[in-house]
This record gives C-alpha cells, structure tokens and sequence, in this order.
C-alpha cells in the first residue's frame, strides 16, 4: 500500500502537509494545540513539491526493494509482515541519517526535534486512512494497493 499522487488534481495548498504533522503531534486532532502547544513543533512526513504549475505531494514510496531498509544499519527501518509498509522503528534508530542517503525520492526527513530520528510516511499506522488523503481538498491523493511495486534500486 501507498499513496499516490495526481499532479494534475494539487492545488499545492499544502493540506496535506499540515495534518500529516498534525496526526503524528501530541494533539491528533487538534491543528491549533498541535502546532502551538506541543513541546516540539511537529513535522510531516509528506513534502509537496512546486514549480509553478506542477506541483504534488511526494512521500514514501514503500518499496517492494526498499534499499533504506537495507541500508539501516541497527535495523529500526523494516517491512511491516502485515501491510507490507516499509516503517521506522525509532526506538532503535540512532539517527545515523543512512536512509535517507540512499532513498532515490527524497521521502525520508530528519526528525530533529528531540528524538533525532528519521522520519518517513508511515501510512498513518492504525488509521483507516492517511491523514495527507483524508484531508486533501481535491483528491490529489490516492492509496493505491498492498506493495508499491516499486524498487528503489
């Protein structure tokens, strides 16, 4: 499973951007508290990129050959068995940043705002939906099937 997007529906109002942050935040649903009340500003795991008039939503492809994952040197970037999304365990990451050296789309963020770990797209585990697809205003977002059938390689 991952998200698409379609360039041709993205307004670049950066939605999605904005309650990515916002339902990783202390505060899930509330983007007022998320941003003014959570002891580090959070940051979201999608990146709309613009050059006037393209612009769309870039985050993690989820990789059938995700090389991040063969990168991580302790092993904190996996395959979750279940739903085939490529995570990050930040508990074991030691913010060494390898993955996102090797990562060909850019998808994967410093996390510097006191765990100092890398953060990615984790489909927003646990929801029925990611919250950049939920919360876009023009359907520029998709989820698309178990296994991105990309390879990074």
């Amino acid at each position: 499973m991952r998200v698409t997007a379609r360039e041709e529906y993205c307004a670049g109002c950066r939605l999605c951007e904005v309650y990515c942050a916002v339902s990783h935040s202390p505060y899930p649903a509330d983007p007022v508290k998320a941003f003014r009340k959570s002891p580090h500003p959070p940051i979201s795991r999608v990146l709309v990129e613009e050059q006037r008039p393209v612009s769309f939503a870039l985050q993690c492809r989820h990789c059938t050959e995700a090389i991040c994952v063969k990168a991580c040197i302790t092993g904190a970037m996996y395959r979750d068995p279940v739903t085939g999304a490529v995570r990050n365990q930040e508990e074991r990451c030691v913010g060494c940043w390898t993955c996102i050296l090797v990562c060909p789309f850019g998808a994967i963020r410093r996390d510097e705002q006191g765990k100092k770990v890398a953060a990615k797209c984790d489909l927003c585990a646990g929801a029925v939906e990611p919250a950049c697809v939920k919360h876009c205003p023009n359907g520029a977002l998709v989820v698309e099937g178990k296994g991105g059938g990309l390879k990074c390689m």
